[in-house]
């Protein structure tokens, strides 16, 4: 098992410049685009990250040609005949965005035999919208043993309205609907950044979409699709990490290839907070954290709302406000086991139902800690930065689904730092996993 351990004498007051990587949640679903088409798709922007690896296990299982240039971020991906049209459990179980293969393969092949994903730690994440949307397309479609199967000789278009927003919901009925018959009417659409990015690779391919951006989707289907070239737009979740850590320390961080638009619910709160946001150029932007952190209360919704994957960050930023605050989770059901690892670092965190009452200010000190998703991985980095002595973050394997050499990026901003296999007391350095 591998871990971070942080080392603070004193409260960092973080200075310097991180440059962002590509969203992950953005090129997961770029990925199984390929699946549309037998001609190449060249991504750029590629993070590096594990969900990246086995998203490329996945499609090769299926029978796509990966070759990724790590060096220059480059990913060329090419679905030229499908080989297989079953996901496996062991892959999806790995990764519930592994359910993006269902739509393209379903709407390519005529069939796909896709594993139901199973229990997820942050709460409920059902994926009977994908299924009833499938099946209004025209899909015959049942669960047996554990598995989707699903059948089509070609989908039809048809009006399918969500029942509630759903961000890969979304993206698997529009790329199945790419191919179908006729016009699909989309409507009550997830509007996240990821959406949109997927929908303009789409169009790239050759796929006609009306309405993206909005809550209603129209897609023509086509007989096929084309290859492309498409950037990958920077992680906002990253970026609202950083901008957290900034403020945590009252520090000033440059951060560099970003999207400001997509990260205005967390630059609003931010300033709230006491923080000043500048945006110094069109894909940079400057943060430098205050003196007195405000205390304030804060809901989680779908985009362009306050991000569930940012409430983690902004509790531990909480504890050091002074007064009380309170977030509210309305997207998942389990998302503040984190709230128990930062108890044991000294915050002052009361559960009440989908509230978490912070009293602040409180001062942290290190301690071993257990990660226990992605987001709640980089809310202990966090409090790690001002957290006194030693903070040691287990089962990091969490945090490099989704973060790019995070320890390497604070390590340039003057972090003590370090990366080691922690087994049965035994410690032992490693180097940076991509």
């Amino acid at each position: 098992m591998e871990a971070l351990r942080i080392y603070t004498e004193k409260p960092y007051c973080l200075q310097g410049e991180v440059t962002v990587s590509g969203a992950k949640n953005a090129v997961l679903p770029a990925i199984a685009a390929c699946l549309l088409t037998e001609d190449a798709l060249e991504l750029n922007n590629v993070p590096l990250v594990k969900d990246v690896q086995t998203m490329l296990t996945l499609i090769s299982e299926l029978g796509a040609s990966c070759a990724l240039d790590e060096k220059h971020r480059t990913l060329t991906l090419q679905a030229k005949k499908i080989k297989s049209t079953e996901a496996p459990y062991k892959l999806v179980r790995a990764m519930r965005a592994s359910i993006l293969v269902l739509g393209p393969l379903l709407a390519r092949s005529g069939q796909a035999t896709v594993a139901l994903p199973g229990g997820c730690a942050i709460g409920t994440r059902p994926v009977d919208l994908h299924i009833s949307g499938l099946q209004k397309l025209g899909a015959n479609l049942k669960i047996e043993h554990g598995y989707i199967i699903a059948e089509a000789r070609r989908l039809k278009g048809t009006e399918i309205e969500f029942e509630k927003k759903t961000v890969t919901g979304t993206e698997n009925l529009v790329m199945a609907a790419c191919l179908a018959r006729g016009e699909t009417v989309l409507k009550n659409c997830a509007l996240e950044p990821e959406v949109v990015n997927l929908c303009e690779l789409l169009v790239k391919m050759g796929a006609k979409i009306d309405g993206i951006g909005e809550e209603t989707l129209r897609i023509t289907g086509s007989r096929d699709l084309g290859g492309a070239k498409h950037r990958v737009i920077p992680d906002r979740i990253e970026t609202g990490t950083f901008m957290v850590a900034s403020a945590l320390t009252r520090g000033d961080l440059i951060l560099k290839e970003v999207e400001p638009r997509h990260i205005e619910a967390i630059t609003d709160k931010l300033i709230i907070a006491g923080s000043q946001v500048e945006q110094v150029s069109p894909n940079i932007i400057r943060v430098r954290g205050s003196e007195e952190i405000k205390p304030q209360d804060i809901t989680t919704a779908p985009y362009p709302g306050f991000p569930t994957d940012m409430q983690a960050q902004f509790m531990v930023l909480m504890t050091q406000a002074n007064g009380r605050s309170i977030i509210t989770e309305t997207i998942f059901d389990r998302r503040f086991a984190h709230a128990n690892e930062l108890l044991r670092l000294g915050a002052s965190i009361e559960i009440e139902g989908d509230k978490a009452i912070i009293k602040g200010k409180t001062s942290l000190s290190g301690a071993e800690v257990m990660a226990t998703d992605l987001r709640a991985s980089a809310c202990l980095v966090l409090a790690g930065l001002i957290a006194t002595g030693q903070t040691t973050i287990n089962d990091i394997e969490h945090l490099d689904r989704g973060y790019e050499r995070i320890e390497e990026k604070l390590r340039q901003l003057g972090v003590r730092i370090e990366r080691f296999i922690s087994n049965n007391n035994n410690h032992r350095k490693v180097e940076v996993k991509s």
